[in-house]
């Protein structure tokens, strides 16, 4: 699994930005698909996440601000954040967990910054 990030920018507290992450290659055993993301000094940590039935996961600090979802026709997931706030500024990465038989598998796309100015 090939997962393709991107959408990350500079964006002034209150703004919005829309991430989004095309996977590509053996896509038919993804579970389910996420975003996390880690600031300077931070272990990385789940923002949102969405299973291959439409299930929802979301950080705390982001209910009712980010949104996640996902078109199947286009194997891409999307990251809608709104009200974005300093403390959001992290590297996002996008995840997809495979599971094959019993092993499950997590893959990784490469990072992109979100920086949020106040």
């Amino acid at each position: 699994v090939q997962l393709q990030a991107s959408g990350g920018g500079l964006v002034q507290a209150g703004g919005s930005l829309r991430l989004s992450c095309a996977a590509s290659g053996s896509i038919f055993n993804i579970n389910a698909m996420g975003w996390y993301r880690q600031a300077p000094g931070k272990q990385r940590e789940l923002v949102a996440a969405i299973t291959t039935g439409g299930s929802t996961n979301y950080a705390d600090s982001v209910k009712g601000r980010f949104t996640i979802s996902r078109d199947n026709g286009k194997n891409t997931v999307y990251l809608q954040m709104n009200s974005l706030k300093p403390e959001d500024t992290a590297v996002y990465y996008c995840n997809a967990y495979s599971v094959v038989g019993l092993l499950g598998m997590d893959y990784w796309g490469k990072g992109t910054l979100v920086t949020v100015s106040s």
